[in-house]
């Protein structure tokens, strides 16, 4: 089986406080797959995408990379495998030098320098950050924070993409980039987004989660067709998809 395969199997998060995040929760996606979890604020996205590496312990159920289960044992392997970027780039950023951010990983991996140069080089080239390189982290505005988290994501070479709300905080230059950059990147590609007209363009099937329960999982236009789902879920269709309101209004007599 390919290690670009997801699969999460009756997965369940309860947090500390008792709060239920996550109901037994299942899906499989193949390898090549470009899928979106959304949902409204609290439908426990976030949440998901955290157990995808690892970084959230399930209270119950598994999850599988490929053939291989997360757990303590393999977590490293599959942290080389799945790129996870933080919906906060914040909580990502924490090096002197946007150069020491992108290179951590790479250099975790025990490449040499002249890899670890070229890696950090074409990731920062990517997401047209490159003038930022020798700048510290807390000097970037909020986009640029998000662009050079992204790049320390892609310096790993993942196979498969995690992504928490990767086009909040982007102007609209920087989002057409960022997508044009997802849709030439060919494995694996699960993130969430309150961007429903990226997801709409960029991915062939949609997971709506709503209150920590997967209410549809089907192909995105017919997800977006769907307005009881949506409105039930709290959720409208993409802009494209609404028309122009302008064009709606009747004229006035």
């Amino acid at each position: 089986m390919s290690h670009h395969i997801v699969e999460v199997k009756n997965l369940r998060h309860v947090y500390p406080d008792g709060t239920i995040a996550i109901i037994d929760v299942s899906f499989r996606i193949t390898h090549g797959e470009s899928v979106a979890i959304i949902g409204a604020n609290g439908a426990g996205k976030s949440t998901l995408l955290q157990h995808l590496n690892g970084c959230l312990e399930p209270t119950g159920g598994d999850i599988l990379i490929g053939d291989t289960p997360l757990s303590k044992s393999t977590l490293p392997d599959i942290r080389r495998t799945v790129g996870m970027l933080f919906q906060n780039p914040d909580d990502q950023l924490f090096m002197p030098t946007v150069f020491d951010d992108v290179a951590f990983g790479p250099l975790n991996l025990g490449l040499t320098v002249e890899h670890i140069e070229k890696r950090v080089a074409d990731a920062l080239d990517l997401v047209g950050a490159g003038h930022l390189r020798d700048k510290p982290p807390y000097h970037l505005s909020g986009g640029e924070k998000k662009r050079v988290a992204i790049a320390t994501v892609l310096a790993m070479s993942p196979d498969i993409l995690v992504m928490d709300e990767p086009t909040s905080g982007l102007d609209p230059f920087a989002r057409r980039q960022l997508m044009n950059l997802l849709r030439g990147f060919h494995h694996t590609k699960i993130f969430t987004s309150h961007d429903l007209d990226m997801v709409l363009e960029l991915c062939g099937r949609t997971i709506i989660l709503h209150e920590g329960l997967i209410m549809a999982d089907a192909p995105t236009a017919e997800i977006f067709r769907n307005e009881e789902l949506l409105s039930a879920c709290r959720l409208e269709k993409p802009l494209s998809m609404q028309g122009c309101p302008l064009c709606r209004q009747t004229p006035s007599t």
